[in-house]
């Protein structure tokens, strides 16, 4: 081959060389990352405390449900972020009291820890605004019907949105339910949850901490199953069924091993930086269980 054409021909040679090398160290780099974070959750299951028998009355007694692995949700297509859509979105829905706004945006703040996602609060709505139809009388008042709320945020859906979830202080039922917690679809991306059962009398500086823990759970309960996750028969966790406020109350604000790594892959979080933050949360709004769970956690990963 004549020197003047080895001569254009290297350069090229050397370029493709480097793009490669380059395209290589950030695979790597990438898949470090991922594979450190793997082994960290692995350290996390530890912790984990396998259910008991289902008693008469829980959630797993009524719902003979299979669980979901890691691997099985790999491979169910699961709601995953996109560069055009990575917002959690937030609406409030009713007239709330200063400290119920309060459980809102501090609700808001533990969700954009706990997801690793920006969140945003919407302007609330009244609840004629979005329930028309779907209001009867029911505990303490009224109650709305959730699906008549999914149907109005699936219609509201901002463009950069991930998901949308409605929180309310009025009591939720469901079509087959007398009342609900809450409620996350597992596909369309949409969900609500309500406090009005989550104080045993009008919310203030007593039951704040009590009624904050309660919706944090719920919350990120309901926003992990749309990111379609399902309910955890793995070992207890936030993402078990409950048919009650104390069967509920049984489970700590935090997501196995099984779970944890669902929404890892999912959405890429550093698990050191996720559980500090966590910790920090928990410690500055005096919820000492989920605080000293989360030290246990620290104590595991870092």
């Amino acid at each position: 081959m004549p020197d003047v054409m080895l001569s254009k021909i290297l350069p090229l040679i050397s370029l493709s060389l480097l793009i490669i090398s380059c395209e290589k160290s950030s695979y790597t780099a990438a898949n470090v990352s991922s594979i450190t974070d793997s082994v960290l959750i692995d350290r996390l299951a530890a912790l984990d405390v396998p259910l008991l028998p289902p008693q008469p009355g829980e959630w797993l007694t009524a719902h003979k449900e299979p669980g979901q692995t890691f691997r099985q949700y790999k491979l169910s297509k699961p709601v995953r972020t996109t560069d055009s859509r990575e917002v959690i979105y937030i609406l409030p829905i009713g007239i709330f009291t200063p400290y119920q706004d309060t459980v809102i945006m501090h609700t808001a703040s533990y969700l954009e820890t706990f997801f690793s996602l920006r969140v945003e609060v919407m302007k609330p709505l009244v609840n004629d605004a979005v329930v028309s139809e779907g209001q009867r009388d029911g505990y303490d008042g009224r109650q709305l019907l959730t699906n008549t709320i999914l149907d109005y945020l699936r219609s509201i859906m901002p463009a950069d949105a991930i998901v949308i979830m409605a929180l309310t202080a009025t009591d939720l039922y469901g079509s087959n339910y007398n009342f609900v917690f809450g409620r996350g679809h597992i596909r369309d991306r949409v969900g609500v949850s309500s406090m009005a059962r989550f104080a045993d009398a009008p919310l203030d500086a007593r039951n704040y901490a009590s009624c904050l823990e309660r919706m944090i759970k719920t919350s990120s309960h309901e926003i992990s199953h749309m990111f379609s996750c399902l309910h955890c028969t793995h070992a207890v966790c936030v993402m078990n069924g409950s048919n009650s406020l104390s069967e509920s109350d049984s489970r700590p604000n935090r997501l196995c091993s099984e779970c944890h790594k669902k929404l890892q892959w999912n959405m890429g979080f550093d698990v050191v930086e996720r559980s500090e933050k966590l910790h920090a949360f928990f410690k500055k709004h005096d919820l000492a269980i989920d605080e000293a769970w989360m030290e246990k956690e620290l104590a595991l990963v870092r």
